[in-house]
């Protein structure tokens, strides 16, 4: 959005943010919310890369390919546990979800 546009609207009285913004996420939420992202495009990613079919992850975690896809999309109602099982499934590791900065440290 350009700046004019941002100023014409703040000055009619509407407030510019994003989603997070929205619902008042605090900090850790919101970290929470970009590692949930991280892993899951890291899972689809990986499973993409070895040719797997949501069916056939969904197989060998013992869950459904609706769920699978849920867990891709990064719903919110998915387990943190489920959405790191499902990366180690498709032979991901820690780096896949943050980088060179695991192994730095």
């Amino acid at each position: 959005m350009d700046n004019r546009k941002r100023k014409a609207l703040e000055s009619a009285g509407f407030r510019i943010g994003d989603a997070e913004d929205l619902v008042g996420l605090t900090e850790e939420e919101r970290r929470l919310v970009e590692l949930r992202l991280e892993v899951s495009r890291a899972v689809r990613r990986l499973r993409q890369k070895r040719r797997l079919t949501q069916n056939q992850l969904a197989a060998k975690l013992g869950s459904s390919q609706s769920r699978v896809a849920k867990l891709e999309a990064g719903a919110g109602d998915v387990s943190l546990d489920l959405l790191f099982r499902s990366l180690f499934a498709v032979g991901g590791k820690l780096r896949d979800v943050t980088g060179a900065r695991a192994h730095s440290r």
